[in-house]
C-alpha cells in the first residue's frame, strides 16, 4: 500500500518561508516522478513543482525563483522549500507520485497525499 504523508504546513506572514515534507511509504522515490500541487478555496488543483528521478525539475511560473523541490532518497522524502511567500500561495498543498514524466495535470498522477494547509497572511 502506497502512502504519501505531507507535513509542514502552517500559518505564516507574507515574505516568510516554509518547508513542506512528503514522506513516502510503499514506493521508492527514484522509481517515480515526485511533485507538489496545490488547491486554493474555490479553485482547481494546480501544479506547483516536480522532480524526475534524474533530478531534473519543473516549476509553475507563479513559483519560479521562490520555491525549490528536493529529494532525500535515503529518507524516502520529498521537500518543497517555499520562500518569499505571498497571500496568493495560500492553499492546501498535495504531494504526488507519477510513473515516468513530470505530471503537470492531476489526471496523470498515480498517488496523492492527504494534503497540508499553508496559509499566508498579509
Amino acid at each position: 500500500q502506497v502512502q504519501l504523508v505531507e507535513s509542514g504546513g502552517e500559518l505564516v506572514q507574507a515574505g516568510g518561508s516554509l518547508r513542506l515534507s512528503c514522506a513516502a511509504d510503499g514506493i521508492t522515490l527514484n522509481a517515480y516522478t515526485m511533485g507538489w500541487f496545490r488547491q486554493a478555496p474555490g479553485k482547481e488543483r494546480e501544479f506547483v513543482a516536480g522532480m524526475r528521478w534524474s533530478g531534473s525539475t519543473n516549476y509553475a511560473d507563479s513559483v519560479k525563483g521562490r520555491f525549490t523541490i528536493s529529494r532525500d532518497n535515503a529518507k524516502n522524502t520529498v521537500y518543497l522549500q517555499m520562500n518569499s511567500l505571498k497571500p496568493e500561495d495560500t492553499a492546501v498543498y498535495y504531494c504526488s507520485a507519477t510513473l515516468g514524466f513530470i505530471a503537470t495535470t492531476e489526471k496523470f498522477v498515480n498517488y496523492w497525499g492527504q494534503g497540508t494547509q499553508v496559509t499566508v497572511s498579509s
